[in-house]
């Protein structure tokens, strides 16, 4: 007769080590709390993202440039390229540093190592039950409180009646990152310091080619699953016929989806639970970036969850919600039934190829947040 597997016990379970994950454990641990993290994967691990980072999310992570840039890409921006695909660019261009390039299978390492937390990685979350106020996961974690850190399609999120792709305002993305070998880096006429943005001609998405020295992401993401394939090749044949890149790229495109803030049903807690980031659905919304609400989501839940002194029932988790709409706010659908759909793409061309609504609206408070001061817990 098989022995039975040791019970394990922590404080918190943290399911997910991405950045929300890793952040909640590092702000948890830092005031004692013995905190495990489960993730299905090992790390490092490949990630499906854009990459980038504004100073902001290192300012609240409290990383030092010179620090992380140490065996690692940390590639600075300090401008854009934008339009609309086929129609004409606008350069902007600023005096410092306004983004950072990053890849996600570096940055996600750092963070999950840094946390100090215990790690049971290349585990999936397989069952759930709740035992004694708390929680037993896979049979073998105890734990009071359950931290939902695993992206849009969390199993955490699911045990709480999340309904993946039921939701209106889903997000859906292809991408690719690969290392240019030195003839295509040569060939590449995208600039590491200047990514290039091109929203669709109907505005329901836009596509990105942004060089992180010798990688090269490219990606488009749209708020519909409808023909994103073929909106994606119209993109890449956009960007060689404007001889952005080599025509001999791999074609090695994944697929990743999000949810957009205030347009999520998901509710962010529960008895003993917590969801954070893309689990809780605050992608931005309009421009999709998830790291920024991923870390800053996890700090407001770990100041919750350190103020409940042990006590995890919903009341006490009450605070929670709150801070993320202090900080979020509640978004608004834009509807895009108000304007006929030919007057919404003249006016959307229009604005789109200004360059005062590019730098300020676009880029500065869509893309940069730079109207929100960094969020700092410590």
């Amino acid at each position: 007769m098989p022995m039975a597997e040791a019970m394990e016990s922590c404080d918190v379970l943290i399911v997910g080590g991405g950045p929300a994950g890793s952040t909640c454990a590092w702000k948890l641990r830092r005031h004692g709390l013995d905190v495990l993290v489960l993730d299905s994967m090992t790390f490092p691990r490949d990630k499906v993202c854009a990459g980038w980072i504004t100073p902001s999310v290192l300012d609240t992570l409290q990383i030092e440039c010179a620090d992380y840039a140490a065996g690692r890409v940390l590639q600075p921006i300090t401008g854009f390229s934008t339009g609309v695909i086929d129609g004409a660019e606008v350069e902007t261009r600023y005096r410092n540093d306004v983004s950072y390039g990053i890849r996600r299978y570096e940055f996600d390492h750092y963070l999950l190592q840094r946390s100090g937390a215990r790690l049971r990685l290349g585990e999936p979350l397989r069952s759930l039950e709740r035992s004694n106020g708390g929680w037993i996961a896979n049979g073998t974690i105890r734990t009071s409180l359950l931290v939902g850190a695993g992206g849009h399609s969390c199993p955490v999120a699911r045990f709480l009646g999340a309904q993946l792709g039921a939701q209106q305002s889903l997000v859906v993305a292809q991408e690719a990152e690969f290392p240019l070998d030195a003839a295509q880096a040569k060939a590449c006429r995208v600039l590491p310091h200047t990514p290039e943005l091109f929203f669709c001609q109907d505005l329901k998405g836009y596509g990105w080619c942004f060089r992180k020295g010798d990688y090269l992401n490219i990606g488009l993401g749209r708020n519909e699953n409808h023909h994103l394939s073929e909106h994606l090749a119209a993109f890449c044949d956009f960007l060689k016929r404007r001889g952005k890149f080599p025509a001999d790229i791999p074609n090695e495109f994944r697929g990743h989806a999000y949810l957009l803030q205030g347009h999520s049903a998901r509710k962010p807690t529960d008895n003993g639970v917590l969801l954070i980031g893309d689990a809780a659905g605050l992608a931005y919304p309009q421009s999709g970036e998830g790291i920024r609400p991923a870390v800053e989501s996890a700090l407001l839940a770990a100041e919750t969850i350190i103020e409940a002194e042990g006590d995890y029932r919903q009341a006490q988790l009450a605070p929670y919600p709150q801070r993320l709409q202090g900080r979020f706010g509640t978004a608004q659908s834009a509807d895009a039934s108000l304007f006929p759909q030919q007057l919404q793409r003249f006016i959307g061309g229009k604005l789109l190829s200004n360059a005062w609504f590019t730098r300020h609206v676009v880029l500065d408070r869509w893309f940069l947040h730079a109207q929100q001061h960094p969020l700092r817990i410590y």
